[in-house]
């Protein structure tokens, strides 16, 4: 069996632009991906199977509603005679936590049937299963820092980021991305002020960490609104020792804080746990 990391996602900046008329939201971020992550072990073989383990596994509901049994369902509708065989998910990061964590393991399982089936990520059919299964599922693709626009079809180049440490927090409250953009309350064919401070992912091609810094999350108030310990979590993060900055992470519960020296994400992490034992703590690094 093959092993295949299916990292975190942390969004550095995620900007809200408006919402289509299909009900869609139109968004515009900064992505980077952690040493943090599920694994993915897949086997070759007739037929199809998915088991899954860890500390994470009793949260995300039925394997038939798991995105790697719709990443390979659709990869499979575009590509007859596709190889499947036997898949093994050890889940370590928290369900809807705005990690990506499940668009990360449908990655991980359109990675693994693409080596087995001598197929290009770069192959347009590829990339569409990506998109059918979930926004976040084609930047997870490569798990390189990168900008993304739309609704997830729209992919900058890799960029050059800073090393980054971070510490992630999650108060093992999970929040439905689906109410926190209710609570955005957003009108179909509404659109946002696109000046607001944060910058563009289409202008840039490296991301420093001033630049990262002027960002910022428009889900963050939203998200506050469905679980308002959001905002102390942010609190408690930007009062840490040689923090540079604290956002939340895509709609939410999971908050992150960027340091730009190095063992402070240790410190941070180390601190954070003896004060919230019972959350979600991880010191990673970015790229």
């Amino acid at each position: 069996m093959r092993w295949h990391r299916a990292p975190a996602k942390l969004n550095l900046t995620l900007r809200v632009t408006g919402r289509r008329l299909d009900g869609f939201h139109d968004l515009e971020s900064v992505v980077a991906f952690a040493d943090v992550c599920d694994w993915l072990g897949f086997a070759p073989g007739p037929g199809f199977e998915l088991s899954v383990e860890g500390p994470g596994a009793a949260e995300i509901g039925p394997s038939a509603e798991n995105l790697v049994v719709r990443a390979a369902r659709a990869l499979a509708a575009r590509f007859p005679g596709l190889v499947m065989g036997r898949f093994r998910l050890v889940k370590r990061l928290p369900a809807a936590a705005g990690l990506g964590g499940g668009s990360s393991d449908a990655a991980a399982c359109l990675r693994a049937l693409a080596e087995a089936n001598g197929l290009s990520l770069a192959d347009d059919r590829v990339r569409e299963a990506a998109l059918e299964t979930g926004s976040d599922v084609p930047v997870c693709l490569t798990a390189h820092a990168r900008s993304m626009a739309g609704t997830g079809e729209h992919l900058g180049p890799p960029l050059r980021i800073p090393a980054l440490e971070a510490v992630l927090v999650n108060p093992r409250r999970a929040v439905a991305t689906r109410e926190v953009f209710e609570a955005l309350g957003l009108e179909r064919g509404g659109g946002r002020d696109p000046d607001r401070g944060a910058p563009s992912p289409d202008s840039v091609s490296t991301a420093t960490l001033d630049a990262l810094e002027l960002g910022g999350n428009d889900l963050e108030p939203a998200a506050q609104k469905v679980l308002p310990m959001i905002g102390d979590i942010l609190d408690r993060l930007r009062r840490l020792p040689r923090v540079k900055f604290a956002r939340m992470s895509g709609s939410g519960a999971t908050c992150f804080a960027i340091f730009d020296a190095p063992g402070a994400a240790r410190d941070a992490q180390a601190s954070l746990t003896a004060e919230y034992p019972g959350w979600w703590i991880a010191a990673t690094r970015l790229r």
